[in-house]
């Protein structure tokens, strides 16, 4: 569907839209874009304000390329993450090093979920649209591996530990702790790994997909609807070491943006239920209240309280924000998703995680963000 529609974007100027974005992140001036090809058959997305490569990036790169066909890219970015940042060695052996120099150097032998949730999903819709070839390219077979591994490390006897906890089906923050991420979760995901899963990681692969549906109603304010960064398995905002994680994260920040996204992507290709309406007005009318709503670009407490320091990511906000119009049709939701149209892309060296969000944001909301 094609949300866009309320306010005269019909599906062809959608379209044609979808394919300015892809153009101007992958090809665009060098103050726009954060895609480059390396030699014949490598190309990295680059965390234009980090100055790295992250599984992150490198797997919403990929998840872009199989939703605009463009399977020249996503193979490129698909063996430049397996020649450099695939682990063959240590505890996170058969996990990818979260960030990688642009030279393709490790930066660490840690592994951050969410690359690997996107790269198996990634891998299923390109076989699915593409059909599977040899190598690194059997799409089924790679996405199959790697969530065997998600699921089963530690558990099977192998070395190191699994990304998903076993015992509440949780995804982990990373494999060495037991809290987990709201944005992490993505039972839309979770359900059709089941296509090429084996039949006993399919069959956890469903029961994720409830946990995580759960773990929103958890995590999520009953009052706000914010959710944490990081997050403890009952819901609570994580409070670790601060300095281990560099700074706080117990609070309404960059990583929590992709929450509502992903609620409203899990509503359109997985059905709207009512607690997601109920999140949905919940989480826009906090920030329409008097107090937010011409001063919303700032970090939040959950229980809403205003900080004074500014989002590092406000054009992410008004990307996510709108996906709300996607779950319900209301003044609110159409504010934001007006205001979202109205939004160009970001430019300068942060551009890099606003426009991944914008860019799924405008997929999912010009009924293009789709399931292969």
């Amino acid at each position: 569907m094609n949300y866009l529609s309320r306010f005269g974007i019909s599906d062809e100027a959608a379209k044609a839209r979808c394919k300015e974005i892809f153009n101007t992140i992958f090809y665009g001036s060098d103050e726009e874009r954060f895609y480059t090809p390396v030699g014949d058959d490598l190309g990295y997305i680059e965390d234009t304000g980090n100055h790295d490569a992250r599984t992150e990036g490198m797997s919403y790169g990929m998840m872009m390329c199989v939703q605009m066909d463009r399977q020249e890219e996503f193979d490129r970015l698909w063996k430049w993450a397996k020649t450099n940042m695939f682990m063959t060695k240590g505890p996170n052996e058969g996990y990818f090093a979260w960030s990688c120099q642009t030279n393709g150097k490790k930066n660490s032998w840690g592994a951050a979920p969410d690359g690997e949730e996107f790269f198996i999903m990634d891998l299923i819709f390109a076989g699915n649209r593409w059909g599977n070839k040899d190598g690194i390219y059997d799409y089924h077979k790679e996405a199959r591996s790697l969530l065997h591994t998600c699921i089963n490390k530690g558990y099977d006897g192998s070395r190191g530990r699994a990304m998903f906890d076993r015992e509440t089906s949780y995804i982990r923050f990373i494999a060495e702790e037991d809290f987990s991420d709201p944005s992490y979760h993505l039972p839309h995901f979770y359900e059709l790994y089941a296509q090429v899963a084996d039949e006993a990681d399919a069959e956890f692969c469903k029961r994720a997909a409830v946990a995580s549906r759960d773990y929103w109603k958890k995590a999520c304010h009953p009052v706000t609807g914010l959710s944490a960064e990081y997050a403890e398995y009952d819901g609570t905002p994580h409070t670790g070491d601060h300095k281990k994680y560099n700074g706080r994260h117990d609070w309404f920040y960059s990583d929590a943006y992709r929450t509502i996204l992903n609620i409203a992507t899990d509503a359109v290709w997985c059905g709207v239920s009512d607690w997601a309406k109920e999140e949905a007005d919940k989480y826009i009318s906090f920030f329409e209240r008097p107090e937010n709503a011409d001063d919303w670009d700032h970090i939040f407490e959950l229980d809403g309280t205003k900080l004074p320091e500014k989002a590092l990511h406000p054009i992410a906000i008004i990307a996510t924000n709108a996906t709300t119009a996607a779950i319900i049709d209301n003044e609110k939701s159409n504010k934001w998703l007006k205001r979202f149209i109205e939004t160009p892309l970001r430019l300068g060296d942060r551009r890099y995680y606003d426009n991944c969000l914008y860019f799924f944001s405008y997929l999912l909301l010009s009924g293009n963000y789709k399931v292969w």
